[in-house]
């Protein structure tokens, strides 16, 4: 049952919806005032700072993009969301996280990364999921169990990948209902959404997808398979027209750098009713691994400098899972931030890094949080203090080959088993050559 705390932040989340709609400009000293009364601790204070900011500015490119969100979208699911990341990720959640942590010495992460299934109805290039095969799952009881005992931690944001998560969308849609108090997210290749299944989202209102395109059709069609850039751009006239909120995933590679950081893709994203894109670096994972995918370090950098741009002119929210390290203290992964429970059970410290030495089906959440590779993670991070260098494979290779041996942990790749040093070994190269213009790119912000 809710308490009478959190009906009385619901109630003012949801006027601080009906204020922005009506006349942000006007209302942002009652919205600042309605945060702030329940933002005791000042959590959220660099960010009603950022807010008050951006709303007093019609020619911002942040108010352009609030605006767009709460005019463009459900009010039901805006509700929801708001509701549920700023009471109970932000306001209720992080205080319980950051509690517990201190209390057991350990990391309690903000998200966990799940896959519901190692299924997948697509065989992309260069994905390591394409080899799992279908025969692997979490149970509905799986995951249900882990989500309980997040909330307990402090944690409402549950992320799905896979394989494809939205071959379980039966249990997803039912997860939703059971615990409406959390925001799911789901990285998917979008093909099999139906308006079934969108009239399904909009009813529970608190399941967002972030579709996976490569870029236009020949990049996507040309990873992923004839046909499927197609069957992407219906699924999200489906969202659009019910005015459900979306977004994009981006894996850069050496491919597609010029496409996907030009100015006409992020046009054509936001064309398209995105809200939000989150770009990934390919990771060379797996012995089948592509490593003539892994982007060079000028197209990495052209990648830096564009989101950045972007982000100055373009009303779309923007994550660059590798390049914003230095916006959160280098790596984010081992529990930090957030961890990887794979189809197996598996607790991982990242979704790329295949190691674990604890099963979600034999422990509990937070004993896999004070496992050792987990704990070698607390200990080591961060693992560069330049955070344009955050990872403990990609860059900074030796770091997760000594984790890896010290913690005794094994690696979990479904198909074929992978050294720590195999793994690392595809990364020296690319970690010697990206230093020197990571260490020019981070001279330069912080010279500012």
């Amino acid at each position: 049952m809710m308490s009478v705390r959190k009906i009385l932040k619901k109630k003012a989340v949801e006027k601080t919806y009906d204020y922005l709609k009506e006349n942000p400009q006007k209302n942002i000293p009652k919205i600042m005032r309605i945060i702030g009364k329940f933002d005791r601790t000042d959590t959220l204070a660099g960010q009603r700072k950022f807010v008050q900011s951006i709303m007093t500015d019609p020619d911002n490119v942040w108010y352009q993009f609030v605006m767009s969100l709460v005019q463009e979208t459900d009010s039901g699911c805006v509700k929801t969301l708001l509701n549920n990341f700023i009471v109970n990720a932000a306001l209720e959640g992080y205080s319980r996280q950051r509690r517990i942590s201190k209390e057991q010495n350990c990391n309690v992460p903000w998200a966990i990364l799940l896959d519901p299934t190692s299924a997948c109805n697509l065989k992309c290039t260069g994905c390591w999921a394409a080899e799992y095969g279908h025969n692997l799952n979490l149970s509905y009881d799986d995951i249900d169990s882990i989500i309980t005992q997040g909330k307990k931690l402090g944690i409402y944001f549950y992320i799905y990948t896979g394989g494809e998560p939205l071959v379980r969308r039966k249990d997803i849609i039912r997860l939703c209902r059971k615990h409406d108090d959390c925001i799911f997210l789901s990285f998917t290749n979008s093909t099999l959404i139906d308006e079934k299944f969108a009239d399904e989202m909009l009813s529970v209102r608190n399941f967002v997808p972030a579709i996976s395109v490569e870029g236009f059709e020949d990049a996507t069609d040309s990873r992923r398979g004839k046909g499927t850039y197609e069957s992407v751009t219906k699924a999200m006239r489906l969202l659009k027209e019910r005015r459900l909120p979306f977004g994009i995933s981006c894996c850069y590679t050496s491919r597609n750098t010029g496409t996907i950081g030009s100015e006409e893709y992020f046009d054509r994203m936001i064309e398209w009713g995105a809200k939000f894109c989150w770009f990934f670096h390919y990771m060379p994972v797996g012995k089948g691994a592509a490593r003539e995918l892994m982007p060079s370090p000028e197209q990495r950098e052209f990648m830096y400098r564009q989101i950045r741009k972007f982000r100055r002119t373009k009303p779309l929210f923007t994550v660059d899972f590798q390049n914003d390290g230095e916006y959160v203290g280098g790596c984010v992964a081992g529990g930090r931030r957030y961890l990887h429970i794979n189809a197996k059970g598996d607790v991982e410290p990242c979704v790329f890094i295949h190691y674990s030495n604890v099963n979600i089906h034999d422990c509990t959440l937070l004993d896999a949080l004070k496992s050792p590779l987990f704990m070698a993670y607390h200990d080591s991070q961060p693992f560069n203090g330049n955070h344009l260098r955050p990872c403990p494979m990609l860059e900074n290779p030796d770091s997760l080959r000594r984790m890896v041996k010290e913690s005794g942990a094994i690696n979990t790749d479904y198909q074929a088993e992978e050294t720590s040093e195999e793994l690392c070994g595809k990364c020296d190269d690319y970690a010697e050559k990206w230093k020197p213009v990571a260490e020019r790119l981070w001279s330069e912000s912080h010279s500012l």
